[in-house]
């Protein structure tokens, strides 16, 4: 392959997805597509061949989520470069992606241009997000964040149950669990379960089955 051409890897558990993603990228003169994958452990796999310069992966993929994905191709290349594509942009994904090490999120409303241009900024070591998850990062920063013992209490609450029921499951005194569903509502900033069981959702601290 030329010099100066972008190999690109997308892992989206959609064909459709996948095959339109790849008719843009490959339309491009300085970019081709050089491994598809419909699911996360695929994903690293074709990274491992074919070490594409950079990732473009889904969120939400079967057997390997996208977190986990990025997670994975950085253990096995520190500097790999990878951009999450997807359709959810709550405040526990962004932070999730960003840890693993993702260099851009992205939503899938992302006008094409806009998707290429991020590619080449990411491929030259820039770091990009789109405006609404911009702007979720800097409210996140801001907010005080949630124990892991708050984040368990918080998923009991959005399951139904009643504090005697968390204290029994978590093994910690109702009246423990009391104090940590008044911190969770003064730090959602709610005032009942059932906004706080909203709020988590919200900010993908929690999710239904």
């Amino acid at each position: 392959m030329p010099n100066g051409i972008i190999r690109v890897l997308v892992a989206d558990d959609h064909a459709v997805v996948r095959n339109g993603i790849a008719g843009i990228v490959n339309a491009q003169p300085d970019m081709k597509v050089v491994a598809e994958a419909p699911d996360g452990r695929t994903a690293v796999e074709q990274f491992g061949e074919q070490e594409p310069d950079v990732c473009l992966i889904d969120l939400q993929l079967p057997q390997l989520d996208g977190v986990g994905v990025v997670e994975q191709i950085k253990s096995r290349k520190s500097d790999a470069r990878a951009i999450i594509l997807t359709t959810y942009d709550t405040d526990e994904d962004i932070e999730r992606a960003i840890r693993a090490g993702a260099k851009a999120y992205l939503l899938k409303d992302v006008e094409p241009r806009d998707l290429l241009q991020c590619i080449r900024d990411v491929h030259a070591g820039k770091t990009t997000f789109a405006p609404a998850v911009a702007a979720k990062l800097a409210s996140r920063v801001t907010s005080l964040q949630l124990t892991t013992r708050e984040l368990e209490v918080l998923k009991l609450i959005a399951e139904g149950k009643a504090n005697k029921e968390i204290g029994s499951q978590l093994h910690i005194a109702e009246s423990t669990v009391k104090l940590h569903v008044n911190t969770l509502f003064e730090k959602l900033g709610v005032k009942s379960r059932t906004e706080a069981m909203r709020a988590g959702l919200e900010r993908g601290l929690i999710r239904l089955r």
